[in-house]
């Protein structure tokens, strides 16, 4: 009777073993770990920081840094794209929490579900209950996020308004009265890089013209893309646009910002990774160095962003992409990248201390301005429409015609089933 008792014991044993989601982690990780993101240059020390955290406690493992440089992920997301399709995934990819993630590889069943790992390492009261659906479903969640960058913040030198006697703008109508005084002296007003930061700019002003329930509206399907409201986003994009520089397509977004911080234009809208470029590349003091603000006519609005990691299907190094995981969102991990990176840090628990000026400020308005999603960085729309977005914004930088714009995103939108 023992005997058989036992027997059933080890059989009930054993099922649930087979039937519990395998995240437990070898104790001595050996082999390698491949990491795919697109962070490098001026963004590679915080993801350094990183991998140094990993190799401390892992130092068995040799870390592959597959980075593949361009602003805002645009040229590592095709080549993970061909990756990902063609069977030879990364162990572990950086992605934009938000539709980027859930539109694109979790609805092809590309990743697998980390919920036993949030449980296990007590995450899900850790990271915030709206952060954590934007990278989950009914069906699990699929990323570990690594921090909150702000998208609509308007940079400036201090030094250099006090030079030129201006205030940096609250709003639009504001900006359009100093813009002319600034072309009078020779300063661009606005300082533009590559196409992707068009896109970056045109979520700004579009969220300063809808509003922030027309701009989730927007991504609801509530709001349509050809309608008058969205047609006079476009038509207010096409006038900030006459006071930028006419070599942007030539410039990365550090080189835009450099445009700001040496007096060759007055402003630029760039994510708050360029707080990150500018105190640990350029070693400048936030509120000295440079100054920060809500870009026109959104104060009180954070449109965010968070950089996560998933675990696709078939990674070749599981147990070691697990580790990396680990360290990705845990406080320690947390707070050695963020600060460096120029974002604050997607758990609740992180220690501000640790923060700069800037960051502290980023963190307190997380924490009481109206929050949406940004499109240029995949949370609002998925890839099928970034993607498209892209070849709209080359048709307007080049027709200026709003209408035509509005349309072409109506039958974008359509395409991509928002």
């Amino acid at each position: 009777m023992k005997k058989a008792f036992a027997k059933i014991c080890i059989v009930m044993v054993a099922a649930l073993l087979l039937s519990a989601p395998q995240i437990a982690q070898a104790k001595q990780l050996t082999g390698e770990l491949e990491i795919f993101s697109w962070w490098a240059g001026d963004e590679g020390p915080a993801l350094e920081a990183l991998i140094d955290l990993y190799k401390k406690q892992n130092p068995e493992v040799k870390v592959i840094n597959a980075t593949v440089t361009g602003g805002s992920g645009v040229n590592a997301r095709a080549v993970l794209k061909t990756r990902m399709l063609g069977g030879e995934p990364p162990d572990s990819f950086q992605v934009h929490a938000g539709q980027e993630l859930i539109g694109t590889w979790v609805k092809s069943d590309r990743m697998e579900d980390l919920t036993p790992l949030f449980k296990e390492q007590g995450w899900m009261d850790v990271f915030p209950e709206g952060l954590v659906k934007l990278i989950g479903t009914d069906k699990g969640i699929w990323s570990v996020p690594v921090n909150i960058h702000r998208s609509n913040v308007m940079w400036y030198s201090p030094a250099n308004m006090k030079k030129w006697g201006i205030e940096a703008p609250k709003t639009w109508d504001e900006f359009f009265k100093i813009a002319p005084q600034l072309k009078a002296k020779g300063v661009t007003p606005l300082a533009l890089a590559q196409n992707w930061t068009a896109n970056h700019l045109w979520e700004s002003v579009a969220l300063a013209s809808l509003g922030p329930d027309n701009w989730d509206a927007l991504w609801a399907g509530k709001l349509k893309f050809d309608s008058p409201e969205v047609v006079k986003a476009w038509e207010l994009f096409g006038k900030v646009l006459e006071y930028t520089n006419a070599d942007a397509a030539s410039l990365s977004w550090q080189q835009a910002t450099d445009m700001v911080l040496d007096g060759r234009a007055a402003f630029n809208i760039m994510g708050d990774w360029a707080a990150g470029y500018m105190v640990t590349t350029k070693k400048l003091v936030p509120g000295k160095g440079f100054g920060y603000m809500a870009s026109p006519d959104t104060t009180g609005e954070f449109m965010f962003l968070a950089d996560s990691f998933g675990l696709p299907k078939g990674a070749p190094h599981r147990d070691n992409a697990i580790a990396w995981l680990k360290v990705l969102g845990s406080r320690e991990g947390s707070d050695a990248f963020n600060p460096l990176k120029g974002s604050i840090s997607a758990r609740k628990d992180s220690d501000l201390s640790k923060y700069n000026d800037y960051l502290k400020s980023a963190a307190k308005d997380f924490g009481k301005d109206r929050v949406v999603g940004s499109l240029a960085h995949g949370v609002a729309a998925n890839e099928t429409f970034m993607s498209g977005f892209a070849s709209v914004m080359e048709m307007f930088l080049k027709s200026k015609n709003p209408k035509a714009a509005s349309m072409a995103c109506a039958q974008l939108a359509k395409k991509a089933g928002i």
